[in-house]
């Protein structure tokens, strides 16, 4: 079994256990990520969805990253995913983006990948200086972006009612 195949079986037993609803946000990864999640168990049910948002004005003008913002940075790789969990409404979601190579791209040697997470809890990022060639960065973007969904995706509690406006079925006390 592959990291990426064990990361994937984790995700989607947490995702089904505790209801919840896991997105993406790719730019590196040009819908390699997303392709895998789908591809999860019972990910009909967890899997919200993804944008593959490539150049810098659709992730300006889908995501809201405000113009000037380095395409190849960490505050990319936080705004991609907090825009793209509101628009999913989902309780988490990773991003991709940086330098795949062979050659480095705004001011970024090739390798430099930030991914970035959110949550309802918050926001952040992890960098990664990866070698290879660019086919070795990609498969190393994704399986690091499989280990920290499902991490992140595991440190979420257990899910309220659903966003369908559904009532909880407990019983309630009674009033005084």
């Amino acid at each position: 079994m592959t990291a990426e195949q064990s990361s994937l079986d984790r995700l989607s037993e947490v995702a089904v256990e505790r209801g919840l609803r896991v997105c993406v946000v790719e730019s590196l990864t040009s819908g390699r990520l997303a392709s895998m999640i789908g591809a999860g168990d019972d990910a009909g049910d967890w899997f919200a969805g993804g944008i593959v948002a490539y150049l810098t004005d659709v992730k300006e003008k889908l995501l809201g990253l405000a113009p000037g913002t380095d395409p190849y940075s960490a505050e990319c790789a936080e705004h991609l995913a907090e825009s793209a969990r509101q628009l999913f409404d989902a309780d988490v979601c990773i991003s991709t983006t940086g330098v795949g190579g062979p050659e480095g791209e705004g001011g970024h040697d090739p390798g430099t990948v930030f991914l970035g997470w959110a949550t309802g809890d918050g926001v952040g990022h992890r960098m990664l200086a990866l070698t290879g060639d660019p086919q070795e960065i990609l498969d190393e973007t994704v399986d690091t972006a499989m280990r920290l969904l499902a991490f992140h995706a595991e440190g979420i509690r257990p899910a309220g009612p659903r966003r369908s406006g559904q009532a909880s079925t407990a019983p309630r006390e009674p009033a005084d």
